[in-house]
């Protein structure tokens, strides 16, 4: 790992000041991404600015009756939440089926959101990849793909994104709140990871002297009807082949309303807009739900092992 230096952020507007004035910088939340990538030598910054005791690790009803996440809330106090727990179960299952207890009790919330593809090629130096080294190639393409994307791909990348809890805010409608040198702003989740086009390097709209500062949820009455499903190679811990989070509101036998979102089969959490909009009216019986989802996946462009 090469040498860096060390600051602790004293609150938002100086942590992000330091980073805009160290071209090589990163923040540090939790670390249990950065960390592994230093090690690995995927990154190598010249600084990290120490975000962890910074005050964003409450979570708060908000007045129409969502919640606010501040992003250094960490994933087992998320999953832990009394309102996460009734409101948006999906949500806590997700975040309970990522990683091991001793990792989601050091990661954070906006952390996880920024946590980068576990793509084998991205991990190992010693390969080219367009997202580490961009113009050097994608040999994921023809070479072991079992695990990456089916959608939204470019032939400049097929790695997929590892969060299982930005696929539940994903389904929830969630948006994502900014600090950056011009001030706050806010993106929706959904907008906020990126597809890799012609720039796979980016993995999100964050500009580099930008830090996550919140989530927020807004009210979803059904959200309570809402669970994760994740399909992955072994039951421990890993992450996931695919998985789906989905939220179902019926009445009189009828799909009234629906949020889904996948993982695992692309760049960034799937919304399901297309499935989404087959179901609502529809019945709510298993040829309907088969038929939405082969509607969703109509774009879908597999590869030679993960179809």
């Amino acid at each position: 790992m090469r040498p860096f230096r060390y600051e602790r952020a004293e609150d938002g507007s100086g942590a992000v000041a330091a980073l805009a004035a160290t071209p090589g910088a990163k923040f540090l939340g939790g670390g249990t991404n950065l960390v592994d990538l230093m090690r690995l030598g995927v990154e190598s910054p010249d600084l990290l600015v120490d975000v962890t005791r910074l005050p964003y690790d409450r979570i708060d009803a908000t007045a129409d009756g969502g919640l606010h996440i501040g992003a250094g809330v960490r994933n087992s106090d998320l999953a832990a939440h009394r309102h996460v727990r009734t409101r948006y179960p999906a949500l806590a299952e997700a975040v309970l089926a990522g990683a091991s207890g001793q990792l989601r009790n050091a990661a954070t919330t906006g952390g996880n959101l920024l946590q980068r593809t576990r793509c084998a090629y991205f991990q190992d130096v010693t390969k080219p990849c367009n997202k580490r080294d961009p113009g050097t190639g994608c040999p994921a393409r023809e070479g072991e793909h079992r695990n990456l994307a089916i959608i939204g791909h470019s032939e400049h990348c097929v790695a997929t994104h590892p969060s299982d809890m930005a696929v539940a805010l994903a389904a929830f409608d969630a948006v994502v709140y900014i600090l950056g040198p011009a001030g706050e702003r806010e993106i929706p989740l959904v907008d906020f990871h990126r597809l890799p086009g012609d720039a796979p390097q980016r993995d999100t709209a964050l500009e580099r002297d930008e830090l996550v500062v919140a989530v927020t949820l807004p009210a979803l009455g059904f959200a309570s009807n809402s669970r994760y499903r994740k399909v992955r190679e072994r039951a421990s811990f890993s992450f996931a082949l695919v998985s789906v989070a989905a939220a179902l509101d019926v009445a009189d036998g009828e799909v009234r309303d629906v949020r889904i979102a996948f993982g695992g089969l692309a760049h960034k959490p799937w919304r399901a807009h297309a499935a989404e909009a087959a179901l609502r009216g529809a019945p709510a019986r298993a040829e309907a739900f088969g038929d939405a989802v082969d509607a969703e996946l109509e774009q879908a462009e597999p590869r030679r092992d993960n179809g």
